[in-house]
């Protein structure tokens, strides 16, 4: 969530920010009204409690002088200016409440560097690293190659839970699981994160903080219950939500954290998109990234998570692409994004498998959480950054379709090969 105080004061700032973002500007407007209605509040009560405090030195002297009367009457213009100052009060509160949930809806002002454009096409590469391979075949796609070895099942899954789901089987599920054995294994002995297994289910409140809610409702899968809870979309809410209301300290600060979990997203918003494959499933896993910076610190994070991520391409030889997604691109709680995307053989190109954000004290300031530098000064908002390191299935899909061999087999990565129990080729 952005300031109310930095909102306010710089207004045009923000209002160029989201016109670069592709995000109406209207609701600024809106909040400038009720940023008047609140200082004309808070200013008539202001004036109404000093006449108060007057009319109230009156009384005691008019008791002491014995004018009851008047003494009675000054009574009554209090409680009447009490009455005033309460309906004030209650203006103010309920132009400061529109004021929050106005807030809660505005997206994150992106860095200065991030490069200004309007869609995916203003994404500015910035390094590439591996050799595309040059097959002396035509290359088929993961939903052809591991349906035929029979790792792959797309009918079944349909049959037990509906459209996009699926089922791996076999050394299908065995690959699956040496991906996350890897990547956990590479991020918390190499890369220094605390792996923590949070829950699936969340709360409202979770969410709110993580920026799910309110803009991303219908993205989500609900439980239907009186407790609010929701399955979770990334382990990116847990995870961050973990030190929430709490004020850490400074010495303490950076904190890393990697969990492996499954995730469930509605796609409500995907219009048909990637419906083959496992491109875009309501059900998927990921080993997800967190880390929890000095506010100084965050942009050297950034660049770290997003090497961390990188590596595990890098480990199982695919090769990958980075960019630096524009204004119009950004996610709605990042201040700068990079995507990490991997070469995929059957659609000749490259796909996202990564999405590595700085969130700025955006997320800290909607989940409460501080930290206190050396002194005992003011707490300051931490900054939180997230990334997937990687997404399970669409490593997945990149290990079978640039490891497939003419005869239809799939030759495992070398990495790969002690957490499949030394099995160097699938079929």
């Amino acid at each position: 969530m952005l300031d109310q105080n930095f909102v306010r004061d710089n207004i045009d700032l923000v209002r160029e920010a989201f016109v670069n973002r592709n995000f109406p500007v209207d609701g600024l407007d809106r909040f400038s009204e009720l940023d008047v209605e609140r200082r004309r509040v808070i200013g008539e009560a202001d004036k109404i409690n000093q006449a108060r405090n007057v009319a109230s030195k009156e009384i005691g002297a008019l008791m002491q002088s014995g004018d009851k009367d008047s003494a009675e009457a000054k009574k009554a213009e209090v409680a009447d200016l009490k009455s005033q100052q309460s309906d004030l009060e209650a203006k103010r509160d309920e132009a400061e409440a529109a004021m929050h949930d106005l807030l809660a809806g505005l997206p994150n002002i992106p860095a200065e560097d991030v490069p200004v454009g309007a869609d995916e096409t203003a994404n500015v590469e910035v390094r590439r690293w591996g050799n595309i391979r040059d097959f002396d075949f035509e290359p088929k796609d993961h939903v052809d190659i591991g349906e035929t070895l029979g790792i792959l099942d797309f009918e079944r899954a349909t049959k037990i839970a509906g459209a996009r789901f699926a089922i791996l089987n076999g050394a299908g599920a065995r690959l699956s699981r040496a991906l996350v054995n890897l990547m956990l294994d590479v991020h918390t002995t190499e890369h220094g994160y605390t792996e923590t297994i949070p829950p699936f289910l969340v709360n409202r409140t979770a969410l709110f903080g993580t920026n799910q809610l309110p803009k991303f409702e219908e993205d989500l899968f609900h439980i239907k219950d009186d407790r609010g809870f929701a399955l979770i979309p990334t382990a990116e809410v847990p995870v961050t939500n973990y030190h929430a209301d709490e004020i850490l300290d400074a010495s303490d600060l950076p904190k890393y954290y990697t969990a492996y979990t499954p995730c469930f997203r509605s796609e409500a918003g995907s219009h048909g998109r990637d419906t083959r494959g496992l491109i875009r499933q309501h059900q998927f896993e990921k080993v997800e990234l967190v880390k929890l910076s000095l506010p100084e610190n965050s942009a050297d994070e950034h660049e770290k998570l997003t090497a961390n991520a990188e590596r595990i391409l890098q480990m199982l030889e695919l090769p990958y692409r980075t960019v630096v997604l524009s204004t119009g691109d950004m996610g709605f709680g990042a201040r700068k994004t990079y995507d990490i995307e991997v070469w995929l053989p059957s659609q000749k190109t490259y796909r996202e498998i990564s999405s590595c954000s700085n969130c700025g004290d955006f997320q800290a300031r909607r989940m409460g959480l501080r930290f206190r530098r050396a002194g005992g000064v003011k707490p300051e908002f931490v900054h939180t950054l997230n990334g997937s390191g990687l997404a399970v299935g669409r490593t997945w899909i990149a290990i079978v379709e640039n490891y497939q061999q003419v005869d239809g087999s799939i030759k495992v990565p070398e990495v790969l090969r002690p957490y499949m129990n030394g099995i160097a080729t699938i079929g």
